[in-house]
């Protein structure tokens, strides 16, 4: 079956049709796995742009395309494209073993040299990956064997969890080479658990189950993946049968629905935050200070989103390594008075700025923004919110022209400091829009501290100086909630990606 926007939208007002005469989709066998997610695809390589840092996208590249390493869905690395890796006794030198017997989706054969050739244009400037200073601390990669070699050029601790986070997919070296960027835009192969058989920018993919997959065949064949950026279109999706599985609808939903179809919710390494850009009113700290300690976040959490999320005060969450349950900012109505009156601002002469926001992107974030404005306004704090797509602030981020405030969900499956404070806060980075030459100074040494006990505590002094100053404003880490039909198991990734290949039948 060939799917365009006319015939899926006849199958889901047919599935729907089985719904309202008492043959629900979720009762009958399941052909055709359907999910509605809730963001779209802009891209189909993995490694450069800006989609390639939005940790929601990182479910539609892991199943079409393999990492080095393979994360588990407790986060742990495991053997994947890579089988074994490591240092030399000086860490000069990085090796790393490449699985044998693995094809890519058009039956050619994976080889060290695929490796070799990734990582090197991973740290090529010119190929465009927004983690080039990451893959560029290596270089003269080459082949011996069924090995890769590379050159240390400056010593990165985290350079093996990178392999298994943003940007650290394999690409064929053969078939990328023959075809460029437009042909591999309009035809992508991985060597993961699904190879791509229709998309429909904006509408949806259709995946096919790679059946030589080196981890097993997926359960279900044929996976069509819904792009249905609106959280209430998501949860009629599941409700009426449409789609099989869904994620981040709000929570009242959540709890309404997880009777009748198949409910998970657990933490996941996502923390919602507001980053303050350093313009305007933010480079007065009593602005930023009030601006953080109006915000009552337990309150929020509680009432928005019915107890689901934990309160943080810091740029890491209680999984993360360099976590430190010490540093915290508590809500201070008063304390926020009286920080704004030391600039002269107050509810008779708010001070004034405008924040950012998506809207149905994650459960209730609008929302969220609206219940902070209401804490700022009671203070002095005049907030205007504007709303945009998740695409348009990862394009803002970049520029670095985001608003004096705007909100934001961060992503770190891999727990280290360095991506999470490191590079939301480390003013060179293209990810932050914070650029104080003293929190520059601090975080700079870090990147190379070769003393891992060193390294943490260090993170831990900088994220108490950010909390201290008002740089960012933590809120909370996320409570990822999925729906799924009573005849489909859902496995949750605590890195937030919703895999179908980890998908199975009841």
């Amino acid at each position: 079956m060939q799917l365009n926007r006319r015939s899926l939208l006849k199958l889901t007002a047919a599935s729907a049709a089985a719904g309202a005469i008492g043959l629900p989709a979720s009762a009958q066998a399941i052909d055709e796995l359907v999910i509605a997610y809730n963001v779209n695809l802009p891209s189909w390589d993995p490694t450069t742009g800006p989609s390639a840092v939005n940790p929601t996208i990182q479910g539609l590249y892991q199943s079409v395309f393999d990492q080095f390493i393979l994360q588990q869905p407790d986060l742990k690395p495991a053997p994947g494209l890579l089988t074994e890796w490591g240092w030399n006794d000086d860490r000069t030198q990085v090796w790393m073993t490449v699985r044998e017997g693995v094809t890519w989706h058009d039956g050619s054969p994976f080889t060290a040299d695929d490796v070799a050739w990734s990582l090197a244009r991973a740290a090529d400037p010119a190929t465009g990956n927004p983690i080039n200073f990451i893959w560029g601390t290596l270089a003269n990669h080459r082949v011996e064997g069924n090995k890769v070699i590379a050159d240390v050029k400056s010593f990165d601790p985290t350079i093996f969890k990178w392999m298994y986070f943003l940007t650290g997919y394999v690409l064929p070296k053969a078939y990328y080479e023959k075809v460029g960027a437009e042909g591999f835009e309009a035809a992508p192969i991985g060597t993961g658990p699904y190879m791509v058989e229709k998309f429909e920018r904006n509408a949806f993919v259709r995946l096919k189950a790679n059946e030589s997959y080196w981890g097993g065949a997926p359960e279900f064949k044929t996976v069509t993946i819904k792009f249905v950026t609106d959280a209430a279109a998501r949860v009629a999706e599941v409700e009426s049968g449409s789609s099989h599985v869904t994620l981040e609808m709000p929570y009242e939903e959540y709890d309404r629905l997880k009777g009748t179809l198949n409910g998970a919710a657990a933490p996941i390494s996502d923390i919602g935050m507001i980053f303050l850009n350093d313009i305007e009113v933010m480079t007065d700290p009593n602005v930023r200070k009030a601006a953080a300690l109006a915000i009552d976040k337990q309150a929020i959490i509680d009432r928005l989103l019915s107890g689901y999320g934990v309160k943080i005060d810091t740029l890491q969450t209680p999984e993360y390594d360099a976590y430190d349950a010490s540093i915290t900012v508590p809500y201070d109505e008063a304390g926020a008075i009286a920080a704004l009156a030391a600039s002269g601002f107050g509810p008779d002469n708010p001070v004034k700025f405008k924040i950012q926001t998506t809207k149905g992107f994650k459960p209730k974030d609008y929302e969220m923004v609206q219940a902070i404005v209401g804490l700022w306004r009671k203070v002095g704090i005049e907030a205007e919110i504007e709303v945009y797509e998740i695409a348009k602030h990862y394009e803002l981020r970049a520029a670095d022209t985001l608003a004096p405030a705007a909100f934001y969900n961060w992503g770190n499956s891999v727990g280290d400091p360095t991506t999470s404070t490191g590079f939301a806060m480390f003013g060179p980075s293209p990810h932050s829009v914070w650029d104080g030459e003293d929190l520059i100074g601090m975080i700079g040494p870090l990147w190379g501290e070769a003393d891992e006990a060193k390294r943490i505590e260090g993170w831990k002094a900088v994220d108490k100086y950010i909390a201290e100053n008002a740089l960012v404003i933590p809120l909370l880490q996320y409570v990822q909630p999925i729906l799924s039909a009573k005849g489909v198991t859902v496995t949750p990734h605590a890195s937030g990606a919703l895999l179908p290949h980890l998908m199975k039948r009841a």
